[in-house]
């Protein structure tokens, strides 16, 4: 049952076993591609077509014939006709334009301005990082509505149509890089066991850090120090975003 389908929801969380009881791993947002591996009662076991994530979802209406042409370059854009909002790097498809909005679905309008071309990029990351400050802090998050430290990097590569994987365990292990104990630049991404955070400047980090419950833009040493004192962990590896 490997049928390709896109989400045609907002955002969706993926659960690590088939009950909303389980821990959320990670999630689906609007214009994703997944395959649908297996049915399990209301749940369908999925794998992401981006990063290649396992997990499970509610079974719901997804779509199965989709051209993305655009995507979401603000944090959140509102969806007129309804009381909910479409999430950063969601992908859609134009079917109507009318003045200012657009149409990417039956009688669900977004504004022109909040979206641009599917194959743009943007190589200004703290840009992107920025527009999460202060989205509170949540495990298995990639929205506005809540985001992990993971995600938060993962997104700068996934709106450039880079693949980079979605947790941390894997993404230390995805470039070369090495242990940085006294000077940090712009651009660097430092990893802990199980934490992430991007170095701004020479000075400051940003993170989506739980303590916090929030993303915040912190001292870099002092918060190398922190977590020193608060979790035990070191630096376990530094490299160039």
């Amino acid at each position: 049952m490997q049928a390709n389908f896109y989400c045609n929801n907002p955002y969706i969380n993926i659960y690590e076993r088939p009950s909303i009881n389980s821990k959320i791993s990670s999630q689906i947002i609007y214009g994703e591609k997944f395959k649908i591996l297996k049915k399990k009662k209301n749940f369908i076991k999925i794998r992401t077509f981006y990063d290649k994530y396992p997990g499970y979802i509610k079974n719901k209406n997804f779509i199965k014939k989709f051209k993305p042409t655009h995507k979401v370059k603000v944090l959140k854009t509102k969806i007129y006709k309804s009381n909910k909002f479409l999430p950063f790097s969601s992908e859609i498809e134009i079917l109507k334009k009318r003045k200012s909005y657009v149409m990417f679905k039956k009688n669900r309008w977004i504004k022109l301005k909040d979206i641009t071309l599917i194959n743009k990029k943007e190589k200004n990351f703290i840009k992107i990082f920025k527009l999460f400050t202060n989205c509170k802090y949540k495990w298995g998050g990639k929205t506005y509505q809540g985001i992990d430290c993971s995600a938060l990097v993962q997104i700068f590569y996934k709106f450039n149509n880079k693949f980079f994987p979605r947790d941390t365990v894997d993404q230390i292990k995805y470039k070369k890089g090495r242990i940085i104990k006294k000077k940090f630049k712009k651009g660097d991404i430092i990893f802990w066991k199980g934490h992430v955070a991007a170095c701004i400047d020479s000075k400051k980090l940003i993170h989506a850090y739980g303590p916090e419950k929030k993303v915040i833009i912190m001292p870099i040493h002092k918060t190398i120090k922190r977590i020193v004192r608060t979790a035990k962990l070191k630096v376990k590896k530094v490299f160039r975003i």
